[in-house]
């Protein structure tokens, strides 16, 4: 992974109280994290960064468009996502992520690198099944979904009410049984 240093907040020196930081994220964000599957990306991250006497509260909010293909047509779209997350930063003998509201990070550490939280916040704000909007609402015209439409298979309705004679011996077994 590339090395994002805007992304590393220096608290040394900070006063208590609240602390504004603003981000721009692209696409160029995403490939430090080996991550491809967005075709662009204008994302807009506020941190609010609160010092207090024993640890830090930070405030994620995004704003901003992803565009992506869509799983059924392969039409790429954008969508919009606007995730935001909080947690608390104590300290600590040794780091520890393995709660995702609580980060430790050592006495000595004189720096927090927030990108890899931006990261997951924005990944996890993206819907597993992604459908383009004029699909949902039967608007797009494409050459998949007249594909799909063709291949789709016809359940023809059985009206009558005729049995499988096979099946009629079946039901008798129960009534022979009881006499």
């Amino acid at each position: 992974m590339k090395d994002l240093k805007e992304f590393n907040i220096h608290f040394v020196g900070f006063k208590e109280g609240s602390h504004l930081f603003n981000y721009e994220i692209d696409n160029t964000f995403f490939e430090a994290f080996n991550y491809d599957e967005f075709l662009s990306s204008s994302i807009k991250i506020e941190l609010n960064f609160i010092k207090k006497s024993t640890h830090f509260e930070l405030e994620f909010s995004a704003t901003g468009h992803v565009t992506i293909p869509c799983d059924t047509t392969n039409e790429p779209f954008d969508l919009v996502v606007n995730p935001a997350i909080s947690m608390v930063v104590k300290f600590g003998p040794e780091f520890n992520d393995d709660n995702e509201d609580i980060i430790i990070i050592t006495y000595d550490a004189n720096k927090i690198d927030v990108s890899q939280y931006i990261y997951e916040m924005i990944i996890l704000a993206i819907p597993q099944k992604r459908v383009h909007p004029k699909v949902l609402d039967g608007t797009m015209e494409s050459e998949a979904l007249s594909k799909l439409e063709e291949l789709q298979i016809k359940e023809e309705k059985n009206v009558s009410n005729e049995t499988d004679p096979r099946w009629d011996k079946l039901k008798n077994i129960t009534t022979e049984k009881n006499t």
